[in-house]
């Protein structure tokens, strides 16, 4: 099991994966102001069963490396590094993706919002190149079975993703309407998360392990 202090690391890290807009953001929130709440936590279920999916092969794969391929781990860690500030730059940059794009969509039943759902997150490059980059670093030889911390880990990723969407798309069009109101809140923000993860990636790739 991994130390209690690297869980809530990696929980911050999944907080910062949650709030950084993507795919299953763009989506949940599109949906939640074209169709309201209940199809937005459908497409919820759909996309944390699509981040299971990416999850349980990740880990299966990232144990499987650690095992076998020497450096594995320093590869991973510089990799996890450079991905955590290429997250951070994605956040502060100029003309950076402002965290609501909502677009109109016309309205699903219930098995197509979770199966679209299910797919976004599936085939999410940044979900899949989060639990390959930034998952490995955390995981200890010592502490256990790679696998079964692999999937706590990843489990603790899923919990805070969809508390996060879940609280998003229960008030996303309020939300909405208070950040694009306030320029100043939208920034103030990105360059707050971006500053966060650009830390962490710094430690990331400066730390080392015996």
């Amino acid at each position: 099991m991994p130390e209690f202090a690297a869980l809530i690391t990696f929980a911050a890290l999944s907080f910062g994966l949650a709030v950084t807009p993507g795919p299953n953001m763009l989506y949940l929130v599109s949906r939640s102001l074209a169709q309201g709440n209940r199809a937005g936590m459908v497409s919820l279920a759909g996309c944390q069963a699509g981040s299971a999916i990416i999850m349980f092969g990740a880990a299966a794969g990232v144990t499987a490396a650690l095992l076998a391929v020497p450096y594995a781990y320093d590869t991973m860690r510089l990799g996890g590094a450079a991905y955590l500030m290429w997250l951070a730059w994605q956040s502060v940059r100029p003309g950076g993706q402002a965290l609501f794009s909502p677009r109109p969509m016309p309205k699903e039943r219930d098995a197509k919002l979770f199966t679209i759902g299910m797919a976004t997150a599936a085939l999410n490059p940044k979900v899949a190149l989060f639990y390959v980059a930034v998952l490995p670093p955390f995981m200890n030889p010592d502490a256990g079975n790679l696998f079964l911390q692999a999937i706590v880990l990843g489990s603790i990723q899923i919990i805070v993703c969809t508390i996060f969407d879940a609280f998003l798309v229960s008030g996303a069009g309020g939300v909405a309407k208070f950040l694009n109101a306030r320029p100043m809140w939208m920034a103030a923000q990105r360059w707050v998360l971006g500053a966060a993860l650009a830390l962490i990636a710094v430690k990331l790739a400066t730390d080392t392990r015996q």
